[in-house]
């Protein structure tokens, strides 16, 4: 650590927050995490929680596949199972015009050093994945992508972090960064004031607000994503599913269950406070992302549901994340806006707050 930081405060208790709690923590900071909920009550706790490197955009895949080595190790890192599986990620055509987007994606990726192989037809594909139907035309596949159980991820870094003697406080919302003499001196909280040499912002959708009221806006809008979750079935499917266009995603859990996604379109934010009502799916989009998911997986269609949730997405303007130490405050850290993408960076994501956190720099190629 360098001598000047010594007391660090996150704010934000999903994957990212924990994560880099963890590495702060055990690195021999004095850390302090705050979360306005409970922990993966937002993002990492609503996502799919596929671990993909493919189709990611070339700035991200070095960082994507950062993270999978990491990833692999994970459950002996932590001392806990966050039923992380590397199974594949298949992204499917559906229809003439996509099979020649998965062809166009396959040699890029390919170009780019990355593990992908392209599935010309029906036959190849159901090689690979025998419950999906004669619909899907052709396919992508990542053999080294796979997928986790996202709230038990935050949960097992969570606790890795208490055990390197970080304070997890949940329930505390931060209603503002203290700054002085163009440097971070702490945060608001509705309970109070707590002091840091170092402040990271790793808050989901309310990342920009944060940093306007310091005087940094940065552009940041929210999307909604609508999830249906089946009752547990008898094995179908090891690959995390996607589409060409990406307005469905699914995966079937370690337990069983089938988790499938597809975003509602813009959010538009409510008088007041969020409440855990206001980001329930609409009726429409249940029936939407069943239709979707039962065009490519038949199994689906007559599958029993159990649970349906809605979640936000913190989207940038050009879909990729902010990751920077301030050059405008000192000690200001941010890793947010990952437009639903960040969970499989996560274990990178907190890696990488540390370094800037700690060294001011990090290694691992954040430039773009």
């Amino acid at each position: 650590m360098t001598a000047n930081v010594q007391d660090v405060v996150i704010i934000g208790g999903g994957i990212s927050g924990t994560a880099a709690a963890f590495d702060l923590a055990r690195s021999g900071a004095t850390v302090t995490l705050l979360e306005k909920g409970e922990l993966a009550s937002m993002a990492s706790g609503w996502t799919l929680a596929g671990v993909r490197q493919s189709g990611r955009h070339p700035a991200e895949l070095p960082l994507a596949q950062a993270a999978i080595k990491r990833w692999k190790t994970l459950n002996e890192e932590l001392d806990a199972d966050v039923e992380y599986r590397q199974e594949g990620n298949l992204r499917l055509a559906r229809t003439a015009q996509e099979v020649d987007i998965i062809a166009a994606i396959v040699t890029e990726q390919r170009q780019l050093g990355l593990e992908l192989s392209f599935l010309q037809d029906n036959e190849a594909v159901r090689a690979v994945a025998p419950s999906l139907s004669e619909a899907v035309l052709a396919a992508s596949y990542c053999p080294t992508d796979g997928h986790a159980n996202p709230v038990a991820t935050v949960q097992a870094f969570a606790a890795a972090a208490k055990r390197a003697g970080a304070k997890i406080r949940t329930q505390t919302a931060v209603t503002g960064i203290e700054v002085a003499g163009g440097r971070v001196t702490g945060v608001q909280t509705m309970a109070g004031p707590i002091a840091a040499d170092a402040v990271v912002v790793a808050a989901n959708v309310y990342a920009s607000q944060l940093c306007a009221a310091i005087g940094l806006p940065w552009p940041l809008t929210a999307d909604h994503v609508s999830v249906v979750q089946t009752v547990p079935l008898p094995p179908l499917l090891k690959q995390v599913l996607g589409v060409a266009n990406a307005d469905f995603a699914g995966r079937q859990e370690v337990n069983g269950r089938l988790r499938m996604t597809a975003r509602t379109g813009p959010w538009t934010w409510p008088d007041g406070e969020l409440a855990a009502d206001d980001v329930q799916p609409p009726a429409h989009m249940v029936a939407t992302v069943i239709n979707r998911a039962s065009v490519v997986l038949p199994a689906a269609a007559g599958a029993r549901l159990a649970r349906l949730w809605g979640g936000l997405i913190a989207m940038t303007p050009d879909g990729l994340p902010v990751i920077e130490r301030s050059p405008e405050i000192e000690g200001l850290v941010i890793a947010a806006g990952f437009s639903g993408h960040g969970f499989c960076l996560g274990p990178i994501t907190g890696r990488i707050i540390c370094d800037l956190v700690s060294q001011g720099e990090t290694p691992l190629p954040i430039q773009p």
